[in-house]
């Protein structure tokens, strides 16, 4: 996939979630012009959220049924029809209706990145994934910017109106410039994907991979939900716009999307997950500083929002490349966790703040984020059957223990099979067991703890797991 593709995905997903996003900033204006009380003001919010919630599970497992491209441009018309009713609703619950529309159709960020995930070849879908999903971060935190100018200028309809004329018009370039897809396998049913759906749970990357996503953000929407709270209070008292600012400082999470995607691709997700969340759970000691520190709030919300986009983006290249043929339900599926996990830390915080203040909601973030490392701590030592989550970097001899894979060649030569070379299993299992009755005879056998699945010279090989501290110690020597 060319950048300028790779571009015009990721500005897809940007103004798509802006459509969700766009009413926090002019919540108040839009409540009074439509009659909406204070109380029940943050069911404007709530409405869309609730239809990207459903459009999850109904529309995205659409993209391995039929062709994604049509499928991304029929969405962001229909977003462009919901903005359209919503910009002129004279009454709320014309709005209400136009959010909800363009919340269902909002889904067409996840077939963005099914589709980018999807036409690329697997040395550089991490990288396309990174870069479609940065438009995700610039969308969230542009609403928040642009949205407040827009406003003040020409009122709240504007804002819809603009996103509508955005749709439309990308609408028509995704028609036009993304080329369709060619699938090896014939699509299944809509029935038989969405009744899938459940079998997915059941998978234990999937899982973990979901909880991790889960409690992350739920860290990240502890933030973002509160973050007005405490700045809008003494001793700063901030206004709306100047806080809008504060959300370029979270610019830098598209930087680290991009990253991660590379990351991934070189197969180092498994020690960039762990290492991210140990950074995620550091950046609240920033972060709770807020009442003393903007300066150390904005070192905060850099590293914050970097170490959930890593994570994220190397989720999602994990659970593409496990299940390349269910790319759209297995991303709808993973993202039902992330709606859950953002609307428990917006709930949490506010609730926390009014009766701790920032400091109980900087430990609740934290928490979150310590809940989602020891899922990945736990997911590393329990054995499984799983392909492995990095590139595997060493080659097991049958009888147990590992050493790295190029010493292991070195010392073996011809006698294991080239890279490339097409042996079957039993030549590999031969050889391998010659090489290792030779090699123990010199004392050159690794630890007898014994590795995870490894892929030697094309072949899979399997045994049982390391100790996590141990694995993560050889992949960070070797990144």
């Amino acid at each position: 996939m060319d950048v300028w593709r790779r571009l015009l995905l990721a500005v897809v997903c940007g103004v798509a979630v802006a459509s969700i996003y766009a009413a926090q900033p002019v919540l108040e204006p839009m409540g009074r012009d439509l009659g909406v009380s204070a109380e029940l003001a943050g069911w404007i919010v709530a409405t869309g959220q609730f239809g990207y919630l459903a459009g999850l599970l109904l529309l995205v497992p659409l993209g391995d049924v039929v062709d994604r491209r049509r499928l991304i441009t029929v969405h962001l018309a229909i977003t462009a029809v919901g903005m359209i009713l919503t910009a002129s609703a004279s009454a709320a619950w014309v709005a209400l209706v136009g959010l909800a529309m363009a919340g269902v159709f909002a889904v067409v960020v996840q077939t963005a990145v099914a589709y980018a995930a999807s036409v690329s070849l697997p040395a550089e879908r991490g990288r396309n994934i990174g870069v479609v999903t940065s438009g995700v971060v610039v969308g969230i935190l542009g609403a928040r910017i642009v949205t407040g100018t827009l406003a003040e200028v020409w009122g709240w309809r504007s804002v819809y109106a603009v996103l509508a004329v955005l749709s439309l018009g990308l609408a028509a370039l995704v028609c036009v410039v993304l080329p369709s897809e060619e699938r090896l396998n014939p699509p299944a049913g809509y029935r038989q994907v969405v009744g899938s759906l459940g079998g997915l749970f059941g998978q234990r990357v999937f899982l973990t991979r979901g909880l991790i996503a889960f409690f992350l953000f739920a860290s990240f929407g502890t933030l973002w939900s509160g973050l007005s709270l405490p700045l809008a209070d003494t001793p700063w008292q901030l206004s709306e716009s100047q806080i809008g600012l504060f959300g370029i400082a979270g610019l830098a999470g598209a930087l680290g999307a991009a990253r991660a995607g590379r990351w991934a691709d070189a197969g180092r997700a498994a020690p960039v997950t762990g290492l991210a969340l140990a950074l995620l759970i550091l950046s609240w000691a920033a972060i709770a500083q807020l009442p003393w520190s903007l300066w150390l709030l904005i070192v905060g919300i850099v590293v914050l929002d970097f170490a959930v986009q890593a994570v994220h983006v190397s989720n999602q290249h994990l659970l593409t490349a496990a299940h390349p043929d269910h790319i759209s339900s297995v991303i709808g599926s993973y993202m039902v966790f992330y709606s859950l996990g953002s609307a428990l830390g917006a709930a949490a915080t506010t609730a926390t703040f009014t009766a701790h203040g920032w400091t109980g909601s900087s430990l609740l973030g934290a928490g979150f984020a310590a809940c989602a490392l020891a899922v990945w701590a736990a997911y590393r030592r329990i054995p499984r059957d799983t392909p492995d989550d990095r590139t595997p970097r060493a080659c097991p001899p049958p009888s147990g223990g590992w050493m790295p894979a190029h010493s292991l060649e070195k010392e073996l030569g011809s006698r294991l099979p080239k890279p490339g070379a097409q042996a079957s299993r039993e030549t590999y299992a031969t050889k391998t067991a010659q090489a290792s009755a030779g090699t123990s005879k010199r004392g050159l056998r690794a630890p007898s703890f014994e590795s995870r699945r490894w892929m030697v010279c094309g072949q899979r090989a399997t045994s049982r797991q390391a100790p996590p501290w141990e694995s993560l110690w050889l992949d960070l020597r070797q990144m």
